[in-house]
């Protein structure tokens, strides 16, 4: 028999390898490769879409900066006052340099800024903010050249999106972010071989009836190299690494170069950096796994043949060894159970066992007992984690772990959520005080020593607990209120715990209890008012104006400054409301003091409002007060919507008689180009910068550009917050027409007016 069943099994061995194993192997490296060549591919296209990405944000950048020189340029290019200065004689090139060539250089960051006369020869130069000799001008007359001729008209190619050349329309598509008025050429070009921006403007005047010149106008000529701040911008604003220019297309490897060409065809250089790959991430994050399960896979497949081949030639030994296989899947199937739903460091459930646990207990909760909700955070585990290193802190969430799991009841569970937080599920217990008592036998267990790493060390734990059903809720709430009451053990000295109540979850309540006061006082007018803080003039000794603060005398909360209701009444829409009723009041106190103008603050909301100019013309009529004597104090954020409506309704308040003031001014965007267009009266700098006076040396520059700015235009300048001699001192002599702020007198009730006043009033300016 032995001789007949050799030969058989000598058969059986090719016929079961080409039957079976071939193209069980054959399938699984087919399996293995396709998904390996899918993962690549979606790595490599991953990679091209973020590359090409980054490339639309550098373009954008470029763009963007071409458009921000021309407009930055418009604010003097149309410019009465320097268009009148350079057809004197003999300009006053001092006027120049503090008007144009620093303005332009230290505001706008402009490398360099020339004037060319009208016969094209230079007459001023500005360049790394230091006035040249007009002959070093040839240093950019060969990069100026071509878009002189384009904007003098010589040229016949037709303007790029981020121009307005005489005589054409603006091209599909453009981007121009300039005045109608505006005559540009804007492009990329080489300066000296550095890549850079430029853009040559004619320089006219303001007035919308001149004609504009059709030749020989004076041109500025105004320049910004990309290789200092605009790559350090790239890196800063749209998350370019590693951005550089350079004239060669060579880069090192992993860089990414794209071509700088003039919308002219002048390939002026190339910009490089190191672009984002997150496909090569996944790839070489995946790559190891990948491997390790095809290694995985062959094994597999070598067993389950084994154990086929086997069964083949014995079935019995073939079902045990089958038999075996199927437990050890079970239990690594209940092995990957487990690692879901427990943290591998303390063995512990994590997050999701214990929100699956709690919302289980909560819906099946019968009526008597109480359940509860803790969460644990350790007090001062940083401290030991940064001393003794990520081992010993390992080990002391496990030691903290398992002392936890001590105390807790049957039914009870221990839960680490993550990092040095856990949780406790406290099933059932009798009433509150127990769940208390728990949680201080967890605070003062936690209070003991621990042993880590041969050393002694003590930590504590804020607990903050919430209990059903007097906390109410599903599980999710009981978690959030239970994480309120553990800052608030935490806020009250830590080491300790406390239980949910309703008064720590005062952020909600508090807003709506206030926008309910706020509607009852609007509509009683009993504890709404309006203070007045005096407006003094450069010396701080004459009151030339008063402005109107709302203040809310609140029954329970007390004096309410202007920041705790407005921004609720904003929200609600009572700030129309709100802002007539002041106005109304300020007009009152106008009628008693003629002498003085009378500032009224207006929100941006209410300002947006659909015929709120016509509004504000009649109260002040009905009030009896004269539109002269009120000056309106508007946002910054107002303008820059740069919206028809606020427009219109800024220039019928003007035209009613209104004072319009810039308050705030040098917080927000501060654009020469606003206070052209929208043509306010004054502009008020922001208490910030005074207050930063002797503190920031920013603050003193910002202050004195403001008040050459606010002369340059004919606008009066106000300071606010003086809270010093010096301050003040610093302001008259920096050329500011008013102050205010506690150094003269905080805003006091009506009523006080007369005392406070007595001889120091002057006519209003």
């Amino acid at each position: 028999m032995p001789s007949r069943d050799r030969p058989s099994s000598a058969r059986f061995g090719p016929r079961f390898i080409a039957a079976v194993v071939a193209p069980v192997l054959l399938l699984a490296l087919g399996l293995t490769g396709f998904a390996v060549s899918a993962l690549r591919s979606a790595a490599a296209q991953a990679d091209r879409v973020s590359i090409e990405r980054q490339e639309r944000e550098v373009r954008l950048a470029v763009d963007a900066a071409l458009d921000e020189l021309a407009q930055s340029q418009s604010g003097v290019g149309i410019w009465t006052p320097l268009a009148l200065e350079l057809r004197k004689a003999a300009p006053d090139w001092t006027w120049v340099d503090e008007n144009v060539g620093v303005w332009l250089s230290y505001v706008f960051a402009h490398d360099a800024d020339a004037i060319l006369a009208g016969d094209g020869h230079p007459v001023y130069l500005m360049r790394d903010g230091v006035r040249r000799a007009p002959a070093d001008y040839a240093a950019l007359a060969v990069a100026a050249t071509p878009l002189v001729r384009a904007v003098r008209g010589e040229a016949r190619a037709s303007p790029n999106p981020h121009e307005r050349l005489p005589g054409r329309a603006l091209p599909a598509g453009s981007t121009v972010r300039t005045s109608p008025r505006a005559i540009h050429a804007t492009d990329l070009v080489a300066i000296g071989g550095r890549p850079a921006i430029m853009s040559v403007m004619w320089i006219i005047t303001e007035d919308p009836g001149s004609p504009a010149p059709r030749g020989g106008a004076p041109l500025l000529v105004s320049a910004r190299f990309l290789d200092t701040s605009f790559v350090q911008r790239l890196a800063r604003i749209q998350l370019v690494a590693g951005a550089r220019l350079s004239g060669s297309p060579r880069h090192a490897s992993g860089e990414q170069a794209l071509t700088l060409v003039s919308s002219r065809g002048q390939r002026v250089g190339y910009l490089l950096w190191r672009p984002d790959r997150p496909g090569a991430e996944v790839w070489r994050t995946m790559a190891p796994s990948a491997l390790a399960a095809l290694v995985a896979l062959l094994a597999t497949l070598a067993a389950l043949i084994a154990s086929v081949f086997k069964l083949v030639r014995s079935d019995a030994r073939s079902l045990a060894r089958l038999n075996a296989a199927h437990l050890a899947l079970q239990a690594k199937e209940a092995q990957a159970h487990h690692l879901a739903f427990h943290d591998t460091l303390t063995g512990l459930p994590n997050r999701a066992a214990f929100n699956h646990a709690g919302d289980q207990l909560l819906a099946h909760a019968p009526d008597q007992g109480v359940r509860a909700v803790l969460l644990i955070d350790l007090d001062r585990f940083k401290q030991v984690n940064d001393m003794l290193g990520h081992l010993g802190g390992d080990q002391l969430i496990q030691l903290v772990a398992a002392r936890l799991q001590a105390l807790v009841d049957v039914g009870d569970l221990v839960a680490r959520l993550g990092g040095d937080e856990f949780a406790v599920l406290v099933s059932e217990r009798a009433d509150e005080a127990a769940v208390g008592a728990l949680a201080g036998a967890m605070v003062a267990a936690l209070r003991e020593p621990f042993t880590v790493l041969g050393t002694h060390v003590f930590i504590g734990a804020s607990i903050g607990i919430a209990c059903h059903p007097r906390c109410g809720g599903d599980r999710s709430e009981l978690m959030r209120m239970a994480d309120i009451a553990m800052y608030r053990a935490k806020a009250e000295g830590r080491d300790g715990h406390r239980f949910f109540t309703e008064d720590m979850d005062e952020s909600v309540k508090t807003r709506r209890a206030i926008e309910h006061d706020l509607r009852r006082a609007i509509a009683t007018r009993r504890e709404l008012m309006v203070h007045y803080q005096p407006r003094m003039n450069a010396g701080g000794s004459r009151v030339i104006g008063l402005e109107a603060l709302v203040r809310w005398h609140h029954p329970e909360r007390g004096l309410l400054a202007p920041d705790a209701f407005i921004p609720i009444a904003e929200e609600t829409g009572l700030i129309r409301e709100l802002g007539a009723w002041v106005l109304r009041d300020a007009c009152a106190v106008a009628r008693a003091w003629p002498s003085l103008s009378i500032a009224v603050n207006l929100s941006p909301v209410q300002f947006r409002a659909r015929g709120i100019a016509a509004e504000l013309i009649e109260i002040v009529r009905h009030a009896g007060a004269r539109p002269q004597q009120i000056e309106l104090e508007v946002t910054e954020s107002i303008l820059l919507d740069d919206d028809e409506g606020v427009r219109d309704a800024l220039a019928a308040l003007r035209h009613a008689g209104f004072r319009i003031a810039l308050d705030d001014f040098g917080t927000g965007y501060s654009s020469l180009g606003y206070l052209s267009k929208f043509e306010v009266d004054k502009i008020k700098i922001d208490q910030s910068f005074t207050r930063r006076l002797g503190e920031s040396a920013d603050a003193a520059a910002i202050i004195q550009a403001v008040v050459r700015l606010g002369q340059a235009m004919g606008l009066a300048v106000s300071a606010e917050g003086v809270e010093t001699r010096e301050q003040r001192a610093f302001l008259e002599h920096a050329g500011c027409n008013e102050l205010q702020g506690f150094l003269f007198s905080a805003a006091v009730p009506p009523g006080a007016l007369a005392a406070l006043l007595g001889g120091r009033v002057e006519a209003a300016a």
